[in-house]
Parts: structure tokens; sequence; C-alpha cells
């Protein structure tokens, strides 16, 4: 056990946020999402929702500032916003590098942009359209 790391992050996880560099990006997909076809490195994390961990891992993860959104989230297609985007634009305000919250991106962009992301974190997300792609940025 370590002080200060959340119980949601598992070793395997503090793992691959330590071995992420400048620009790499993970996913956090829910339970819907081709995780496991898609990732380059899979997480498992089945029961824990997509608000839980964003919260655990972002005190030790910095956000990209260089680019004009903290996160990426898969549109919906037409159905209605899932009511998680409020949630995570709550938590990723309380970062300075969140004061751009997050763009939206097509499915299909973002299964896409997911293939080449460090890490694919399977979750027990159960909110569909819940997916959200962050870009790890510099420690200052």
């Amino acid at each position: 056990m370590l002080k200060g790391i959340h119980r949601f992050i598992s070793p395997e996880l503090l793992k691959a946020l330590m071995e992420m560099g400048h620009g790499d990006e993970i996913v956090l997909g829910d339970s819907n999402f081709p995780s496991a076809s898609h990732a380059q490195h899979l997480v498992r994390s089945d029961g824990h929702r997509i608000p839980d961990l964003l919260g655990a891992i972002l005190p030790l993860f910095p956000l990209d500032y260089a680019v004009g959104h903290a996160a990426v989230l898969m549109g919906c297609n037409g159905n209605p916003q899932p009511s998680v985007w409020n949630r995570y634009r709550e938590i990723l305000n309380a970062y300075p590098e969140g004061d751009k919250p997050f763009s939206v991106i097509s499915k299909i962009e973002f299964y896409q942009q997911a293939k080449s992301a460090y890490c694919i974190v399977a979750t027990g997300e159960s909110e569909t359209f819940a997916n959200i792609i962050l870009r790890k940025g510099v420690i200052k």
C-alpha cells in the first residue's frame, strides 16, 4: 500500500499512468466499449464507474495544456447527452488545465483515436456514450 493513492487505482493502472509520457492518451471506456479489441494496453477496472476513476486519476495525472481541451468525449449520435457528462465537467473544472473541459467527436473518430491510445481502461460504467479520452501533459 502507498499513501495518497486512491483505492480505485490498481497497481496495473498506476503502472500505466507512470509509463505514459507527454501526449500519450488514456481511454476510460464504458461497459459497452470494445476495450479488448481496441487496446494496445488493457487495464481492467470493471467494478468502477468512470466519474469515480476520473476523480482518482486526476490528482496524479497532469492534463495536456497545449491542446484546446482537457478531454475528448464520444458523440452520442443524436441520442440525448449523457448525464455523466455534467459530472465530468465538474471534475475537470477542479483542475487548472480543465478550464476547457472537453470536445466531442463522432463515434467513428473516437474509436480510431482510442486505437492509438497508450492505454484503455475497461470500466463498469453502465451509462452509454460515457467514454472519455485524457491526454497526458507535463509536470510543471
